[in-house]
């Protein structure tokens, strides 16, 4: 956005809900990111990702009803840019293993969401991955991909500019119709246009509106484009803060609109946005298309905004809000519940209650102080079971189907509109997500803490627009530390909103899951505002505990509904070393569908759950093999929207025969003195029941462990051997003269440091090879080249017995984990010209990583990166290359 902030961060992402086609691919599935070049040959029909990539939620319906504090309005518009992946590559479409992700939950606040990617050793061209489309949507929130083009200093190419805005000689723009292809295709509400790359002209400035223009005249009418405050008529990027003459005509031009939006710049705060509204109004525009941008990237709520130069005290405000990067709540925590907690006090303020956000005229007060929360419930059946869209297990039924962390955004819940709203009129019992106890998913509501009659608190979570009927009934699922649960359900009705009818609840759950039925047949034809839960005792109970798993509002007759089941299931899959298994999953399905789920039955003739998504593929990465079972069955649940299950499918697949081992080992180093430890590491194929080791003059001579610790007290060349067994045979690997044993030793050094260094490229003057030998990994003191099989060469100055390599990749550095090169080789050369090789690595993810040799003479070392990422960013990044010897 930027200069200082246009490179996004990534980090390692490990597949769990990921995608693969059924043909051959050289690299991990991911969602799409692109340069104008690869967009324009982009076709979901030559593209193998695509049909995983789709989000199939619609987009939700959503009301704003009522307030609950007198601030609150909802003229103005709140758009959020916000980087809901770390990265731009390496993106799963279905979620992943990891627990901890920015599974973002205050939708209620948003009414446009931006999905804040790209980068130019990446790609600029990203539309949103397809589970953040799904609970975009889930939430009735429309949601935009990003176009960026980057400024000179992080990569930015003119001619990225000019590819976009090549045009047909009928006068029709290549790219514009593959944006709207995209968009349609994928699922997704449109695009955000942002050009900072220098070197524009008056001429770029006129094709970049006409551009914009074809995009209007092209475009569904629900499809919106909103453009970013940085270009101006002149083709210079220059930010203006305010809509002004240098920047109207990327918004409107005369009677033509040009963008549906403007997100203005940052810096606005010396001075009202009053002019901004008074030139919407003069070209014929609503004020509330432009949003006035904040950056909270760095700070979050302790940024400072001169908040009355937008919203005025006693008049509207002038235009919407723009907010620019509020995933600072995920960036800057350390777990789930401090993100949040962070999440909190951005949306809601300090005190995390949206009806009390002006308790300290100077505090963050948080956008509820700001805006009426919305919300999407408006049809039965609403059900939710408070399920945040990741987890530490996945519980089904409230039992555990699958012990595996997990994150996908395609599941996660409508969750509370407030939070939290608690009334007591003494100090209020506690409530929160709770990740320890789950009904569905990974989560569920919790409240806690001293329950008395003095206390006794009303929770109110959920605003609503809902019809009731003869046969609508509330159904909670619950579990209590008590036998009395001590809890009632409450809703109120329209025009009543204050007004609550509670009902008790009575089922005694002795700590297991327990579901009560409400009927509301005698308030037929009214309906329902909003939903909350009381809790109260006659007695002081000290550590009172209950969970919520389950919460309906349904019909009787959708209870009774079972979907049908999924139809043509097809299971693809292709082995790695007889052990695992990648299954590209797809059936035919429809209906009142929510999601549908994944099992594979054991050997023992349990089920576990591999997965689930509302798309009709999923692709399970590395399936481990469930002993010695010889074929697997793998069965498709459809799951309706009321949570009703219908008769699962099965396919079965078999497996290649029990695979024989495959023998190798490391070693902590090559070179010791006399009487210093060295340690083996056994790196035999998974498959491998039993190892046994010959060490020749070492002490011990033989062993059975994995990883054993071994002297050699006489100087000497030495070989070792492994054997490697299981019950299919045997594999065995010796290593002739592998380890020299010298007085010498204690003159190993690094000989690469402040030595000649020279490479086949650099990403810029401060990012050349001298920086990789300078023994240095602070203050971004790197080697750094874009592209594949760039290399690093160091001339050590003399020939040098060499036992070590040991590489400090972009994790040292302090840059993310998705950053450390994957595959790269080693060469070693006495002279210069003709080379050895050393070392090959395939896949490293270490920061650090360390390669022992035996002694090999040497002057010159060359390191070639492969693959210089964990995902598609093509810069290498080297921070130290360390060469040891004597």
């Amino acid at each position: 956005m930027r200069q200082r902030v246009c490179f996004l961060l990534t980090s390692l992402i490990m597949l769990f809900f990921f995608l693969l086609p059924e043909d051959t691919l050289a690299t991990q599935p991911e969602s799409s990111y692109w340069y104008p070049d690869q967009l324009l040959e982009w076709s979901p029909e030559t593209d193998p990702h695509a049909k995983y990539n789709r989000s199939t939620v619609p987009l939700a319906e959503r009301d704003v009803l009522f307030s609950v504090n007198k601030t609150q309005q909802t003229d103005a518009k709140l758009v959020a840019l916000s980087a809901l992946n770390p990265n731009t590559s390496g993106v799963p479409s279905q979620g992943d293993n990891e627990f901890f992700a920015n599974t973002f939950s205050y939708w209620q606040y948003v009414d446009l969401m931006v999905y804040w990617a790209g980068s130019a050793g990446e790609g600029i061209i990203t539309p949103p991955s397809a589970d953040v489309i799904d609970a975009s949507h889930r939430n009735g929130v429309p949601i935009l991909g990003n176009v960026f083009f980057p400024p000179h200093v992080y990569g930015g190419q003119e001619e990225w500019v000019e590819k976009m805005l090549a045009q047909r000689e009928d006068g029709s723009f290549p790219a514009a119709d593959k944006l709207l292809e995209v968009a349609d295709y994928y699922g997704f509400d449109g695009w955000f246009i942002n050009q900072e790359t220098e070197g524009g002209t008056p001429e770029t400035a006129v094709k970049m509106q006409e551009f914009l223009i074809y995009l209007q005249k092209n475009k569904p009418e629900e499809m919106h484009i909103m453009w970013y405050d940085s270009m101006i008529s002149s083709g210079e990027i220059r930010w203006q803060n305010y809509l002004n003459a240098n920047n109207k005509m990327f918004l409107q031009e005369g009677d033509t609109k040009v963008a549906d939006s403007m997100f203005l710049n940052f810096w606005w705060w010396n001075s009202s946005q009053k002019s901004s509204q008074d030139k919407a109004l003069e070209l014929g525009r609503n004020p509330y298309d432009l949003y006035s941008g904040i950056d909270v990237e760095g700070d979050g709520p302790n940024t400072y905004v001169n908040w009355a130069n937008l919203f005025p005290e006693g008049n509207s405000a002038y235009t919407s809000l723009g907010i620019y990067r509020p995933d600072w709540a995920f960036k800057a925590a350390d777990n789930m519940q401090e993100f949040y907690a962070k999440e909190q006090e951005f949306w809601v303020g300090q005190l995390g209650n949206p009806t009390k956000t002006e308790y300290n005229p100077d505090s963050w007060k948080g956008m509820a102080h700001y805006f009426t929360e919305t919300t999407p419930i408006n049809e039965k059946p609403f059900v939710t079971h408070f399920n945040t869209g990741s987890g530490q297990f996945f519980a089904v039924g409230g039992a555990v189907k699958s012990d595996q962390s997990w994150n996908n955004r395609s599941l996660q819940d409508v969750l509370p509109t407030w939070r939290w709203i608690r009334e007591s009129d003494g100090e209020a019992m506690s409530v929160d997500f709770d990740w320890e106890e789950a009904y569905f998913g990974g989560s569920s509501l919790k409240v806690y803490g001293e329950l008395s009659p003095e206390n006794a608190t009303h929770i109110k979570l959920y605003k609503m627009n809902l019809e009731v009927d003869k046969d609508t009934e509330i159904l909670i699922t619950y579990k209590a530390s008590t036998k009395k649960p001590n809890m009632k359900v409450g809703i109120s009705f329209e025009g009543e909103e204050d007004k609550f009818e509670f009902f008790d609840l009575r089922k005694k759950s002795h700590n297991d899951w327990v579901t009560e039925r409400i009927k509301l047949k005698k308030f037929d034809g009214e309906t329902i505002a909003s939903l909350s839960l009381f809790f109260d005792s006659d007695a002081v109970i000290l550590d009172y505990q209950l969970n919520v798993g389950e919460l309906k509002v349904t019909s009787k007759n959708q209870e009774n509904i079972v979907p049908a089941p999924p139809k043509n299931v097809d299971v693809s899959t292709t082995f790695t070393e007889g052990l695992y298994a990648d299954i590209a999953l797809s059936w035919e399905g429809g209906g009142d569908i929510r999601h549908y789920e994944v099992y594979r039955y054991l050997e023992n003739g349990d089920k576990a759950l591999l997965g689930a998504t509302p798309n009709n593929v999923l692709f399970v990465p590395d399936l481990r093999r469930d002993g010695n079972e010889t074929s697997t069955g793998i069965e498709v649940v459809a799951v309706s929207k009321n949570f009703t299950r219908s008769a699962g499918i099965t396919e079965v697949y078999e497996w290649p025969a029990f695979p024989k081992p495959k023998a190798d080992f490391t070693v902590s180093r090559t070179f010791a003195a006399p009487g210093d430890e060295i340690q083996f590491f056994n790196q035999s194929s998974e498959a491998t029941e039993e190892v046994e080791w010959f060490f020749e003059g070492a002490t011990p001579s033989t062993s059975m462990e994995l990883t054993p610790t071994v002297v050699y007290e006489e100087e000497g060349t030495y070989s070792a051997r492994l054997f490697a067994r299981n019950s299919e045979g045997e594999d065995t690997i010796l290593k002739e003269n592998f380890i020299t044993i010298s007085e010498d030793a204690g003159d190993v050094r690094n000989l690469s440091l402040h030595q000649e260094a020279t490479a086949s490229g650099q990403c810029a003057p401060n990012e050349g090879p001298s920086y990789a030998v300078d023994g240095k990994v602070s203050d971004n003191s790197k080697w750094c080249a874009i592209g594949l099989n760039h290399w690093l060469m160091v001339d050590l100055g003399d020939v040098y017995q060499l036992s070590q390599f040991v590489i400090k990749h972009a994790e040292a550095g302090g840059e993310p984990a998705a950053f450390n090169t994957k595959a790269f080789t080693i060469e070693t050369s006495v002279d210069g010209e003709v080379w050895k090789d050393t070392v090959s690595v395939t896949n490293n993810i270490s920061g650090v990583s360390e390669h022992s040799i035996p002694l090999t003479k040497a002057r010159y070392v060359r390191l070639t990166v492969h693959q210089p990422t964990q995902g598609g960013d093509q810069a290498a990044r080297i921070y130290e290359f360390e060469t040891y010897g004597f």
